[in-house]
């Protein structure tokens, strides 16, 4: 819900820019963007934009009027003032008496008047901004005033809804032509407070943020209320929808999507490998139970923008398999996407045939997957980006049902929309920055809170891999992946239970859609001679050594083949495999029985692409070598607890990110299985040869 305006709030933000020399109005219009922007029901990721016009001083110390307004790449929920770059007023508003003006001459015109030259692009609506003459200005998606615009007697409605408050633009593509409109609109009846953009969004003003923000509230609310009548026909739309497949079927489905999208993406010549974000509610779940849903998703995005993150339309596949029924819905979904590509080709075909200037398309795939009984499911080179899909796609959801409920969804059609998805200042928005070596990689990582886990989880994610640790500490694993970065996920597993193992690996599945690389790193070291262990304690040895492995193993190539992608797995066998210790049998067995099954499983799914490899460390600080067993084993042999340590060829000791590291580079050693990547400073009895 939107945050009421604070004074304090307020007077606080105009206190701390002051100290960095901040004037009062800016730091104000960065106090109310900020509200607006956390508010996912009026924003979503870098949409929407806020402006202020003020004075600032030029090199000449004369005051200039400028227009302060959202610059591309900004987000409002986290904006600081350099967010809004001050741009030269009286220039921008000289452009109003222009004929037509190109996209590239009214981008060229705002950067040659830029204050600060190094600032970013303003935003593509600020001569709309600049062509209005209040202070403070605001523009959101708004869910509820979208599922108005997008009528097709919106204009009507907001008659009724708004009455004399609000002016009504028809729809026009963002840029001069749209700042034209809006500026005559709002002329023909000063006294308005805001402007509906039909099939687009709403604009308020005022000559406080404080007015303008709290404007923009009203008459979102007002959309609201007029959508609350129609609770009768929207609770029509709670149809029962199909039961929730178990979670294990879940994981499964999503991992079958994601193989589905790497064999459209090797087709289609795209990258192979896509991140899933699933969501689920009760919206999500009554649109995708309706029987019009494929209809429903051909109409298009619920405001323009959007289409940069979901395309125009989302891939909609067969209700969730149930146990028994996944091949014949992989079979399905496979087919679904063919389609989904075709008539994305044939959309690119019909509208750049009309273009004057040929454009390159983009790749065929979608990015919004919906599921009937599974749910939404964003499609992304990354978890944030697969996020954001998401995060649209439930705002899609919210709209269409609201829209519904008042008459037909109708948002703009395929003409503009390809004109949005295709048009230059639009994609300017997305970056295109290269992907680092493992993006779009899922790594899972057992031990996750331990040393080596944790310092091997976060030398994947260094290099672009999303992140799922495993230990058996939920709390701890939590804070490990929180320490690991914002999107890692941390999750309770017994390894040496296989069920916990299933459910975790359907988790991982959930969260990211799939697995690529699992570095099977939990392990204990038991000691006691063999004579006198005790069979139970062996077996401990042998159920965490080597049994848990297998367990994990037999997991991830489960669903390695389900993805039809290959992957890695890669285990922390131990020096102890090849060079045992006395009274470290118990250790050495099991591990000795690992290093054996790394060998068979490298043997045995290379035909499925799928490298198995191992590193074999020692003498690494961590829960297996604590800092009271180093000062023993120093003391034993004599020598001061450092010596003990690089007590090797190289004569360094040997830590755990070097663990980290050679796990990374077995990973992307994509033409090596089977080997051992020996990790111990120069142990010469260690030796693999």
């Amino acid at each position: 819900m939107p945050q009421p305006w604070s004074e304090s709030d307020a007077e606080a933000f105009v206190e701390i820019y002051a100290a960095h020399g901040v004037p009062d109005d800016l730091a104000l219009r960065t106090y109310s963007a900020r509200l607006l922007g956390r508010v996912p029901a009026l924003v979503m990721h870098g949409g929407g934009n806020t402006s202020v016009k003020t004075t600032v001083r030029d090199v000449f110390d004369a005051e200039v009027p400028v227009l302060c307004v959202k610059g591309s790449g900004w987000d409002l929920a986290t904006i600081e003032p350099e967010g809004h770059p001050a741009v030269r007023l009286e220039p921008l508003r000289a452009l109003r008496s222009l004929r037509a003006l190109s996209d590239e001459a009214m981008v060229n015109a705002q950067r040659q008047n830029l204050m600060d030259t190094t600032a970013p692009n303003p935003s593509v609506e600020t001569l709309l901004h600049a062509f209005l003459p209040h202070k403070f200005v605001d523009h959101t998606h708004s869910i509820a005033v979208c599922a108005v615009a997008d009528q097709p007697n919106a204009e009507a409605l907001a008659r009724e809804i708004w009455g004399g408050r609000v002016g009504v633009v028809p729809y026009i593509m963002p840029g001069f032509s749209l700042a034209k409109a809006a500026a005559e609109a709002f002329e023909q009846d000063p006294s308005v407070e805001g402007l509906i953009l039909l099939k687009h969004g709403v604009f308020s003003f005022g000559d406080t943020a404080r007015e303008s923000y709290e404007r923009m509230l009203s008459l979102v609310e007002a959309a609201a209320r007029h959508l609350g009548k129609a609770s009768p026909t929207y609770a029509a739309l709670a149809l029962p929808g199909p039961v929730a497949p178990a979670r294990a079927i879940a994981g499964d489905a999503l991992a079958a999507v994601r193989g589905s999208l790497a064999r459209a993406a090797e087709a289609s010549g795209a990258a192979t490998r896509w991140i899933l974000d699933r969501r689920s509610n009760g919206e999500i779940d009554r649109l995708l139970a309706d029987p019009m849903l494929d209809e429903l998703a051909r109409r298009g995005v619920s405001t323009p923008d959007h289409v940069l993150r979901t395309k125009g339309w989302p891939l909609v596949l067969p209700p969730a398999p149930t146990v028994g029924a996944l091949d014949g819905w992989i079979e399905e979904a496979d087919r679904r996407l063919a389609a989904f590509v075709d008539g994305y080709r044939a959309y690119f075909a019909r509208n750049d045939a009309r273009s004057a200037h040929p454009k390159t398309m983009l790749d065929p795939l979608p990015r919004l997957v919906a599921i009937p009984g599974l749910g939404l499911v964003g499609v992304g080179k990354s978890s944030g980006d697969a996020a954001v899909a998401a995060d649209i796609g439930e705002a899609w959801a919210a709209t269409v049902l609201r829209a519904e409920a008042v008459g037909r969804f109708e948002p703009i059609d395929e003409a503009d929309l390809f004109d949005i998805e295709y048009w230059s200042l639009e994609q300017a928005k997305l970056g295109k920055a290269a992907d680092k070596p493992l993006a779009r990689h899922v790594v899972v990582v057992t031990g996750g809170a331990g040393v080596i886990g944790l310092a091997t989880a976060r030398a994947f994610a260094a290099e672009g891999a999303e992140i799922a640790l495993l230990d058996l500490d939920g709390v701890r694993t939590r804070a490990a992946a929180a320490a690991v970065s914002a999107r890692a996920l941390g999750l309770a597993c017994d390894v040496t239970d296989p069920a916990s193992v299933s459910a975790a690996f359907a988790r991982v599945c959930e969260t990211f859609g799939g697995v690529d690389v699992v570095v099977s790193n939990a392990g204990a070291a038991l000691t006691g001679a063999m004579a006198d262990l005790s069979d139970e304690r062996l077996r401990a040895s042998f159920e965490l050594n080597f049994f848990a492995h297998q367990s994990v193993a037999r997991e991830a190539v489960r669903l390695m083949r389900l993805q039809g992608q290959g992957g890695a797995l890669l285990f922390n066998v131990s020096k102890q495999a090849v060079n045992p210790g006395p009274d470290f049998g118990a250790y050495g067995t099991s591990k000795a029985a690992l290093l054996a099954l790394v060998r068979q499983y490298a043997l045995e799914h290379g035909r499925d692409g799928i490298r198995v490899n191992a590193v074999n460390a020692d003498r690494i600080r961590s829960g297996l070598l604590t800092g009271e067993m180093i000062a023993t084993r120093s003391a034993a042999r004599g020598v001061s607890e450092a010596d003990y340590m690089s007590g090797n060829l190289l004569g360094l000791e040997v830590r755990a990110e070097d663990v980290a590291q050679a796990f990374v580079a077995s990973a992307r050693l994509m033409r090596t299985t089977g080997n051992v990547l020996t990790v111990d400073g120069g142990a010469v009895p260690a030796m693999m040869r």
